[in-house]
């Protein structure tokens, strides 16, 4: 049954859901002042922060730990949780009811490109436990392989198993999301590309979500390396620099130290 959440319902509105990805408190909350509902999390930033490799199921307690310190923020939190960390469907289950007590109200799920009967077979059981957790199933039919494979049927067997909604990132041909739209009775969620269409091209395609991945995090890295080439070039800043007192504000205390490094 496809959940009725309040994280569900933003699916379903007069434009796509657009779901930035943080990879820390001050990141999240930095976009939920910026009036975000909704903030999701990065599979890469909780890989890169912790000098792990992303999508190899190394992250488990990095996730985990990352959603207990987001679960209680004033948005609504999706999870990334790469493959459920786990072949055993049971033991994504276990996990998924974690993430759900510590505030996780989506969950997304990536096939890549394995068994979909045993990605279908995950979905099934994280609903069956946690059944008002919104389900994001993706399929790799593009990311991981070359767009030869048509997602649908992917797509059907995770729909079956109950997923709220699918997912298939590198999905950027319009014609090609106009006619995923057409046979889905879930909600579709593409990953922004730079080369695809914009935000409101996909709205009028019928896409009901658009995430972000890690694009924010990876501009964050590019926009520090490009600030200390220009301190090191004598040029001036560019950008926006929020002050010290304003990332301080994002803190969930309001007693943060004062160290040496401001």
């Amino acid at each position: 049954m496809t959940s009725t959440t309040p994280f569900a319902a933003l699916h379903h509105g007069d434009a796509p859901l657009l779901l930035p990805n943080a990879w820390d408190h001050a990141s999240a909350a930095a976009l939920a002042a910026r009036g975000f509902p909704a903030v999701g999390t990065t599979s890469l930033g909780a890989a890169a922060a912790a000098g792990l490799p992303d999508g190899s199921s190394a992250t488990r307690d990095e996730t985990l730990r990352l959603a207990l310190v987001l679960g209680s923020g004033p948005y609504l939190l999706s999870v990334d949780a790469e493959d459920g960390y786990s072949d055993d469907p049971e033991e994504v289950a276990a996990f998924a009811r974690q993430l759900a007590a510590v505030g996780a109200v989506g969950v997304n799920l990536e096939d890549r490109l394995g068994d979909p009967a045993r990605h279908a077979a995950k979905i099934a059981a994280v609903k069956a436990a946690v059944p008002g957790l919104f389900v994001n199933a993706r399929t790799d039919t593009h990311w991981l392989g070359d767009g030869s494979e048509d997602p649908r049927r992917r797509l059907d067997a995770y729909r079956e198993a109950g997923a709220d909604g699918v997912f298939v990132p590198g999905l950027t041909d319009a014609r090609e999301i106009a006619a995923l739209v057409k046979d889905l009775d879930v909600p579709l969620n593409v990953l922004h590309s730079p080369a695809g269409p914009g935000l409101p091209r996909l709205a009028e395609l019928g896409v009901r979500r658009v995430s972000l991945g890690s694009l924010l995090y990876r501009v964050a890295l590019g926009a520090a390396l490009d600030a200390v080439g220009a301190i090191a070039a004598g040029r001036p800043l560019a950008g926006t620099v929020p002050s010290y007192r304003d990332v301080e504000k994002l803190g969930r205390r309001g007693d943060a130290g004062h160290g040496g490094g401001r």
